[in-house]
């Protein structure tokens, strides 16, 4: 403790008001110090003699006279300022505090709880950052395509979005549309031969059968794709399956019979070659395929092909 902090604690301490927690710093300082301890010995003296004179009280006169003149000038007085009036206020309510440490206790305490519950609060109702997506089942499906990418501010965080091709399985009767129209999908978007393989020939039996052929679309969409695995397919098998679901049509559909007609002429398979020329009995006296067999009869370079194709000239009468 220094000199100047110890004279003024000492003043304190004459009239009482001194801390305790000062007490034994100024203590020590002044048996320490000859100066400080001269000074306080002199304070102590100056109160002794003090304390020897009579103490007198102030008369009613003066006390009433004094009250008077004090309310007078705080009448007079002009009002405070609203900063003014803030920090007297302020002012006294430290006073306040400093006399009930009780109450500061209390305070503290209720400003701790009071933060913590904000913050608390805070924490939960603020906005979450999107997780990252982690794919952890490659089984669930191929990833079709990626529609959008978004990264978080100030952040390594990026949400990506994407579609899956999930497999799914669907069992029905082939009557049903629904399954009628994922046979037609087969015929085109199988992922292996087999399955187009099995999609044509179910279409075909279907046809064949004469179980209604033209309810998925309307226009004759199942003939349609039947005529198109007739044109254009690779497979012999698949193209004779289609040929044996389009037998019924033959007779009335103009489309039907031109595609049976080019497949005697230009197939390279003569399995089916030989049996378009076996669709073609219920309509040989149709101009146009008795024409065709004409040629083929004539210019084939399979004998087989050539013969069968006689046999059903000689079949009925010729027409010109």
């Amino acid at each position: 403790m220094k000199c100047d902090t110890a004279q003024q604690n000492m003043i304190l301490a004459q009239y009482g008001e001194l801390p305790d927690e000062l007490q034994l710093p100024l203590e020590q300082h002044l048996g320490a110090c000859d100066d400080c301890r001269r000074e306080w010995k002199a304070l102590m003296a100056l109160n002794e003699e003090l304390a020897l004179a009579p103490m007198l009280e102030p008369s009613p006169n003066l006390l009433a006279a004094s009250r008077m003149r004090l309310d007078e000038a705080l009448d007079n007085a002009p009002p405070r300022s609203v900063p003014q009036r803030l920090f007297g206020n302020a002012f006294r309510w430290l006073s306040f505090v400093q006399g009930a440490p009780a109450l500061v206790t209390l305070l503290v305490g209720a400003g701790f709880l009071s933060g913590n519950f904000i913050a608390r609060y805070e924490a939960a109702h603020a906005p979450q950052l999107p997780r990252p997506v982690i794919l952890s089942n490659s089984a669930s499906g191929a990833i079709a395509s990626v529609s959008g990418i978004v990264q978080t501010p100030n952040s390594e965080l990026v949400q990506v979005n994407y579609n899956r091709l999930v497999p799914e399985t669907v069992q029905g009767s082939l009557d049903d549309p629904e399954i009628r129209q994922l046979l037609l999908l087969g015929t085109k978007l199988a992922t292996t031969t087999d399955v187009h393989a099995n999609s044509v020939a179910l279409l075909a039996n279907e046809c064949r059968a004469g179980h209604n052929c033209d309810a998925v679309g309307g226009d004759g969409e199942l003939r349609a794709t039947l005529v198109s695995a007739l044109r254009y397919d690779k497979s012999p098998a698949v193209r004779m399956k289609a040929l044996d679901g389009l037998q019924p049509y033959v007779a009335k559909d103009e489309h039907v019979r031109d595609a049976v007609l080019d497949a005697l002429m230009y197939d390279k398979s003569a399995d089916v070659r030989s049996q378009a020329i076996s669709m073609l009995t219920p309509v040989e006296g149709d101009s146009s395929v008795r024409q065709v067999l004409r040629t083929v009869s004539s210019q084939d370079v399979n004998p087989a092909i050539r013969n069968a194709s006689f046999q059903e000239l000689q079949g009925s009468a010729d027409i010109q």
